[in-house]
Order: structure tokens, then sequence, then C-alpha cells
């Protein structure tokens, strides 16, 4: 199968390193790292820059997420592919949960289940996800929050898992943290 002009689009990424980004906001507390990405004093992670996607409204134990899917995020069948919805609900649920943590703790997914209610296409304009911090304690933050256009139009809803931790230092034995 040959593609014909008509056919061909192209679409140009550009980010900045985001080792670095996460190195500066390593030394900040959540919330004010979020915020510091928000106002864009720091750039966005470069998965943002891909899936169109981008914080709008910030506060601890909350975040609002919008995204813009497009046609460069379909699948074979002629949709946005069902890993939009996942990344950008994965992402403002991370989020939330970061806006909770102090300098120094980190955090990582566990578990995420999606239940896909309806199809996202290009025609579906922006999506909005909000992720709200369910429970934290110690150890962990589950979740549960949904995406969609409108509270009552929902595309996609999530359950998920994090686990908190701290960066292991040179007088930390593994498993002790």
């Amino acid at each position: 199968m040959s593609s014909t002009p008509e056919a061909t689009r192209s679409r140009t990424i550009e980010w900045a390193d985001p080792v670095a980004t996460a190195a500066a906001g390593a030394e900040m507390a959540g919330l004010d790292y979020m915020r510091a990405l928000t106002a864009g004093e720091l750039p966005p992670a470069p998965i943002a820059v891909t899936m169109n996607m981008r914080p709008t409204e910030l506060e601890e134990g909350r975040v609002v997420f919008v995204g813009e899917p497009g046609e460069e995020h379909y699948n074979p069948i002629g949709v946005v592919h069902g890993g939009y919805a996942a990344t950008i609900l994965d992402s403002v649920l991370g989020c939330a949960v970061h806006t909770t943590l102090p300098v120094g703790v980190a955090y990582t997914s566990l578990g995420l289940e999606v239940k896909y209610v309806r199809p996202i296409s290009r025609d579906t304009g922006r999506v909005r996800a909000e992720g709200t911090v369910v429970h934290r304690d110690r150890r962990g933050s589950p979740n549960r929050r949904g995406l969609g256009q409108a509270p009552r139009h929902r595309h996609a809803h999530v359950d998920d898992l994090r686990r908190l931790s701290r960066p292991p230092s040179a007088s930390t034995r593994p498993g002790d943290e």
C-alpha cells in the first residue's frame, strides 16, 4: 500500500531534557514542582508534548489536565488509541499524588485499570481529566477518576494504585526505604 501526498501528514515535536527537569523537581515539594510545570517555569515532560496534554488546575491532592487528541493518536481502526486515555489518566493521577509529597519522596504506579466507555476521535475536541487523591498513607495511594469532555460525558474511568518511596541513600539498605 503506498501513500499519496494527500494522505500523508506530519507532526514535528520538540522537548527539553527530561532528566534536567526531573532533577530540578527532586529538589522541590511536589506541589511546588507541579506549580512550576503548570506556570511554564519548568518545561513539560516529553510525554505531555507527544500526547498534547497539560495541567490546567492544581491544588494539593487534585490536578486537572486537558488534552487535544488528534489523528496522530489514531489506532489502525480509525479512532484514538486507548493508550491516549490511559496515558492522560495515569498522568493526572500521578500528578495529583505528586502534589501531596514532600521533598525527597517519590511514587511509582503499581496498577492502572482503565474502563473505556466511548471512543475518542479527532472530532471529540478537548478532553478533560481530573485526578483526586482519595486516600494516602505513608506507603501508597489508591485513586479513581475519569476522562471526558464534561462531567457527565465520560470516555473512560480508571482505578489506580501508587507506591510511595524515598530514594535510597548511601546509609539506607535495600528494602529499608
